[in-house]
């Protein structure tokens, strides 16, 4: 029986060291990692891919999410994942929307720092209704997304 294929995505930092607790998951199925490249990531052997760093305040903002856009469909296309499963930031929303529109199974998981607001990803995310699975790794977070699944934190 061929394994499932998971695509791991974040962006760096903090939604990334969060990713990596996931990377277990490699035992079980084909797992393969795409995160934001910076300066500190770009010769770590575990990530498979990398996009455009971006940030919502730069001024080509909407230019870097087209071009993560089209890297990310490039990825998909050539990996073809079975499930996507993020821990958030901008870098990953075009991921999660394909993998939606090829009705793939998207999981999202809500940042651990977020303990009583939500992030803005996991607003989009949760209100589009773009994941099947939408984690939050703090119980008062159910509060803003009431059909969310908590389970504790992946730490």
């Amino acid at each position: 029986m061929k394994k499932k294929k998971i695509c791991l995505i974040s962006s760096s930092g903090g939604h990334f060291e969060q990713l990596l607790m996931l990377r277990k998951l490699s035992d079980e199925y084909n797992v393969f990692i795409v995160t934001e490249k910076t300066k500190y990531n770009k010769k770590d052997k575990k990530i498979n891919y990398y996009v455009s760093q971006v940030n919502r305040k730069e001024k080509l903002f909407i230019f870097k999410m087209i071009r993560i856009f089209f890297k990310s469909l490039y990825i998909f296309i050539k990996e073809r994942p079975d499930v996507v499963i993020s821990t958030g930031v901008l870098a990953a929303i075009p991921m999660m929307f394909i993998g939606h529109f090829f009705k793939k199974k998207v999981i999202y998981i809500e940042s651990f720092a977020k303990i009583s607001s939500p992030t803005m990803t996991g607003n989009l995310i949760y209100k589009k209704h773009i994941a099947d699975q939408f984690y939050v790794q703090w119980e008062p977070m159910l509060e803003f997304y009431p059909n969310a699944i908590y389970k504790g934190g992946i730490y």
